[in-house]
């Protein structure tokens, strides 16, 4: 008998143990406690931008993979908030996070789901609720999605998209037209395509001793969608320098979106851009 009873525990107990924490988004700040050296994901099915104070950098490690926050502290780190910035229409969500190390025995926390609160719409007494069907993922959001995590996720955790194959890189892109303004190299990691768009994952590095905000928008080149790892990069030879640009394009690959190089020669004499980068 205590056997059996046993066993029925287990069963009831056993779905919980992979249990995704549910956090509803009501414009009241939400608490992700941490604990240091573990990795806890925040699944937030929007393409967001994050906004870090001064006092959890270098402490905390956020990595965007559209959609999901995998939020890594190296040591404690006092009450902070996080704002996470929907880069499409701007909406904030505010995040209060703590990291303490983990006592003895302690399981590691749960991922956390976020979900924004439904407004319930009227409906005559005795009606059943008809569950609105979810809106199918825009093409550039799921292949920059799939990009990022092929990439950085845990390849348990990857989400197949049907289509998706990956393509070669060309040895010859030029890529320092992007943002030429800033202190940056660049390197081309990988490609996907799906359908008529391709993404290219572009790796960037601060060459300056200073701190650089990184905006989407000063890029130069013919663009579906461009998505950054991070908001920022950190001086030069510190484990902050470095990031992940997603970029999607239509139609073409990377180089037949980049802008043509102008030359110090055919900038002198007022020439036209030399056209290196076509397609």
């Amino acid at each position: 008998m205590k056997r059996l009873l046993c066993s029925a525990l287990f069963l009831l107990v056993s779905p919980l143990v992979n249990a995704v924490e549910i956090l509803r988004w009501e414009r009241l700040p939400l608490a992700v406690p941490l604990q240091v050296g573990q990795e806890r994901i925040v699944f937030i099915e929007r393409n967001v931008r994050v906004g870090l104070p001064v006092v959890v950098q270098g402490k905390l490690r956020v990595q965007s993979a559209g959609g999901a926050l995998y939020l890594l502290a190296n040591e404690a780190i006092a009450p902070s908030r996080l704002q996470l910035q929907d880069a499409d229409d701007g909406t904030l969500i505010l995040l209060d996070i703590a990291a303490e190390p983990a006592k003895a025995g302690e399981p590691p926390l749960e991922a956390v789901r976020i979900v924004e609160a439904d407004r319930p719409s009227p409906r005559s007494e005795g009606e059943s609720p008809v569950p609105s069907p979810a809106p199918p993922t825009p093409l550039p959001v799921a292949l920059t999605r799939y990009a990022a995590q092929s990439l950085y996720a845990p390849l348990r955790t990857l989400e197949p998209v049907p289509g998706v194959s990956t393509v070669p890189l060309r040895d010859d892109l030029v890529l320092d037209t992007l943002m030429p303004e800033l202190p940056l190299t660049y390197r081309a990691l990988a490609a996907w395509r799906l359908e008529d768009l391709w993404v290219t994952a572009v790796r960037l590095r601060n060459t300056s001793p200073h701190w650089i905000e990184l905006d989407p928008r000063r890029l130069q080149g013919n663009f579906v969608s461009a998505t950054l790892q991070h908001p920022d990069l950190g001086p030069k030879g510190d484990a902050t320098d470095t990031t992940v640009l997603y970029l999607v394009t239509h139609g073409h690959g990377m180089a037949g979106a980049l802008l043509p190089r102008i030359s110090p020669v055919d900038a002198a004499l007022n020439l036209p851009r030399s056209r290196d980068n076509e397609e």
